[in-house]
C-alpha cells in the first residue's frame, strides 16, 4: 500500500497515513486526549473498511470517504456538545469541543460564506441550471468539488433559493 506520494520538494501523505503518524506522535507525547480521539477515528475508519468488505468491495476507503467519516464525527460531537450544554455538563462540552478541534485538523479548510456563495453561483452557471429541477445536478457538482469544505445541509437551501 502506498502511503505517500513523493514529488520533488513535496510530501503528500494520504489521510490514513497522516492519522497513523499523528497517533504515534500522540503516544510519544503522552497526549491522552489526542490519543483517544485518534483511536476513535481509526476505529470509525476500520468499521467502514469492514462494512465495505461486507458489501463485496475488496478495497480500503479513499481519502474522500475518510473525509466524509470525519465530517460525520464532527457533526456527532457538535450535537453531543449542544446536548451537554443544555444539561449543564460544561466539562463534557469542553471535551467534545477539544475532540472536534483534533478531528478538524484532518479535514479540508472550510469555505467562507463568500467562497460558498461564489462556488454555488459558479456551479449554477457551469451547469446552466435554471429551475428547481436542476438542484440535484448542482448539489452533486458541489459535492464532487467541495466535499468536506462546506456544510451541505446549509448549502441545499441556498441552492434552492437561487433556483426558484
Amino acid at each position: 500500500m502506498v502511503t505517500a506520494l513523493e514529488i520533488p520538494g513535496m510530501n503528500i501523505m494520504s489521510l490514513r497515513a497522516r492519522i497513523s503518524s499523528d497517533l504515534k506522535d500522540a503516544m510519544r507525547a503522552k497526549d491522552q486526549l489526542k490519543l483517544s480521539t485518534l483511536r476513535l477515528i481509526n476505529a470509525a475508519i476500520k468499521d467502514r473498511d469492514i462494512a465495505l468488505r461486507g458489501e463485496g468491495e475488496d478495497r480500503e476507503m479513499t481519502d474522500a470517504e475518510i473525509t466524509a467519516v470525519l465530517s460525520r464525527m464532527v457533526k456527532q460531537r457538535q450535537e453531543s456538545a449542544k446536548a451537554y450544554e443544555e444539561g449543564g455538563r460544561l466539562e463534557l462540552v469542553e471535551r467534545e469541543e477539544a475532540e472536534i478541534a483534533i478531528i478538524e485538523t484532518f479535514l479540508p479548510k472550510q469555505l467562507t460564506e463568500d467562497e460558498t456563495d461564489a462556488a454555488i453561483d459558479a456551479a449554477i452557471a457551469d451547469l446552466e441550471a435554471s429551475s428547481i429541477r436542476d438542484m440535484g445536478r448542482v448539489m452533486n457538482a458541489l459535492k464532487a468539488n467541495y466535499m468536506g469544505q462546506m456544510d451541505f445541509g446549509a448549502v441545499g437551501p441556498m441552492v434552492k433559493a437561487r433556483l426558484t
